[in-house]
């Protein structure tokens, strides 16, 4: 059963995205927050497996909360469920930790596969949004392959690579003949050597090198 916490701060958005999860039969919703501080707090107490989480909300916004989050509960995944779509607002709460974007007028079957799929390990961008995120890593300082061949061993790239077109870490582990856990601690040792917080800005910087190609 995949636990989530909704987190927004309209009632009836939270309603309504109860109502769509009530009705699948592996995920369970446990909480209802109406602002980052209250995320924190049960994030901490109920310990979801994901959290849906706005991003503009009173006391402290969502990507301040996704930093607490990523910081003091990193086993939970951030999933941004939001109507903004700006530049900042992305590039904020992909640094910040979170695990996918999508905007609030994603179709149930999309919203529930990007719950299940953030579970596996895996980024869900909403299109909407995915072309200003590839165009500023487009524009962005380019990190050349071979920096990144100095700094990761050979199979850590193989890895990264996949890590970056969007596998799960299973599918990572079938694809190169390594076992789940094998597959878990070359990316630990992924994000360690890259000095990133999680596999989304691992992928970011693999992509800005052209691993994520092909």
């Amino acid at each position: 059963m995949i636990r989530v916490l909704i987190c927004d701060d309209q009632a009836v958005v939270c309603e309504g995205l109860r109502a769509i999860l009530s009705t699948t039969e592996d995920i369970e919703v446990v909480g209802v927050a109406n602002d980052g501080a209250q995320a924190v707090e049960m994030t901490c107490q109920l310990h979801p497996d994901v959290i849906l989480l706005d991003l503009k909300m009173p006391v402290m916004n969502g990507i301040q909360a996704t930093r607490i989050l990523r910081s003091q509960c990193p086993e939970t995944r951030v999933l941004v469920l939001t109507t903004y779509d700006f530049d900042e607002w992305v590039f904020d709460a992909i640094r910040s930790g979170a695990a996918g974007y999508l905007l609030k007028d994603t179709p149930r079957e999309m919203l529930v596969a990007a719950i299940r799929g953030t579970v596996d390990g895996k980024t869900f961008v909403d299109p909407a949004v995915a072309g200003k995120l590839f165009k500023q890593v487009s524009r962005g300082t380019t990190l050349p392959e071979t920096d990144l061949t100095r700094i990761l061993s050979e199979r850590e790239v193989d890895v990264l690579r996949l890590l970056a077109r969007g596998m799960s870490n299973p599918e990572i582990a079938q694809k190169l003949y390594l076992s789940e856990g094998t597959v878990r601690n070359y990316i630990s040792t992924i994000l360690t050597k890259l000095d990133v917080s999680d596999r989304t800005q691992a992928a970011l910087l693999a992509l800005r090198a052209g691993l994520g190609q092909g």
